[in-house]
């Protein structure tokens, strides 16, 4: 009996319907080589159905989502010029991403730093600091901190603006991601690093507390500690020396956004957005309003977001590594896409489609 999955397709905005396209290329040649079926659910998400239907995350898409298998999530975001013209509860982050994540409680964030050696000409960084390419995970929690604590916005009796927001945790939200990690990291090299602001932060002094109590029961994996700005600057020296790193969401935000600036573009990222119940994958890149409907879009992290879709939702590990294999030999026969020529570089330029021809070539081979 041939086994279905129902996925949501939020195309979302700007570039996001063109790099869709493609990852649906390799839905198409997956369900051919492995005899699986899909059954994809188009639905608006973001900034444009705002504009259409008054919510950034209608109704009608939240049906689609709570009936599909797993989310796969095009990036969101307008010009600023558009952006204004929505209410501020209702722009793409606010009305649309928080709440995706509030609904399904995708507490655990995926992002591989992944570029191999017949790629590491992209990185800006100096040959003999990725030499041998590089490839390790950061796992950020997604639901706490930050983002997601009270928010409080007036004027003082002074008559002077302010505001004020809160960062809150608790210990189960810390455990939770923290054992993901370490389960991931006893799977890999069986090293952690914990990134951390203690000597500043209280919610990393309790951060730390659960680190120590949930290694007790992984002796075999080894916990670095390293404060978030060494981190950083730990990123650019040499990033080779880390495997699997854990941190939390703000934190998480930025280091993963730098990860994408290690490999020469944020379009090399795709990341998974983990619940207990389900999960949403999509690149780490915003949605590009300024190149959009051009063609010149990378659609490697839309494709990598499938690729871990594949794996994380439905254990089609085989697929999975033969999508990320695929695109590795795409750009290894010589082709790029605009985002990451270089000057003096004799690469074939190509387009989104033709990306995705390539990899589906490739797949079919």
């Amino acid at each position: 009996m041939t086994k279905k999955y129902t996925i949501a397709m939020l195309e979302g905005d700007g570039i996001g319907p063109e790099i869709m396209r493609e990852a649906v290329k390799v839905l198409n040649v997956i369900q051919t080589r492995s005899g699986v079926k899909f059954d994809l659910k188009y639905a608006p998400f973001g900034g444009k159905a705002y504009f259409d239907t008054g919510l950034a995350f209608p109704d009608e898409t939240k049906k689609v989502c709570d009936e599909a298998d797993a989310i796969l999530k095009g990036p969101i975001g307008l010009s600023h010029t558009e952006s204004e013209k929505i209410p501020v509860e209702q722009r793409p982050e606010r009305g649309a991403l928080l709440p995706l994540r509030r609904r399904y409680n995708t507490y655990a964030n995926f992002r591989p730093v992944y570029l191999p050696a017949e790629l590491a000409h992209f990185s800006p960084l100096k040959p003999h600091v990725v030499e041998g390419g590089i490839d390790f995970m950061m796992i950020r929690e997604l639901v706490g901190g930050l983002y997601f604590g009270a928010k409080e916005r007036g004027v003082t009796p002074e008559g002077l603006r302010y505001v004020k927001e809160t960062l809150e945790y608790d210990e189960a939200q810390i455990r939770r991601i923290l054992v993901v990690a370490f389960d991931v990291a006893r799977k890999r090299k069986k090293v952690l690093h914990n990134v951390h602001k203690s000597n500043v932060l209280m919610s990393s002094v309790l951060w730390n507390e659960i680190v120590e109590e949930v290694a007790a029961d992984y002796p075999d994996v080894a916990v670095k500690h390293m404060i978030v700005d060494a981190a950083a600057t730990a990123l650019c020296l040499n990033p080779r020396q880390f495997d699997v790193m854990v941190m939390e969401n703000m934190f998480g935000d930025i280091l993963s956004d730098l990860g994408g600036g290690l490999l020469g573009s944020l379009g090399l990222m795709p990341s998974a957005c983990i619940g207990a119940g389900k999960s949403y994958y999509e690149p780490s890149h915003g949605s590009a309003p300024d190149i959009a409907g051009k063609g010149i879009a990378n659609p490697y992290s839309m494709i990598g977001s499938v690729a871990m879709m594949l794996e994380m939702s439905f254990g089609l590990e085989a697929e999975s590594r033969a999508v990320w294999d695929a695109m590795r030999r795409v750009f290894g026969h010589g082709f790029t896409t605009a985002d990451l020529r270089a000057p003096g570089d004799n690469q074939r330029v190509i387009s989104t489609s033709e990306f995705g021809d390539h990899v589906t070539a490739a797949l079919t081979a």
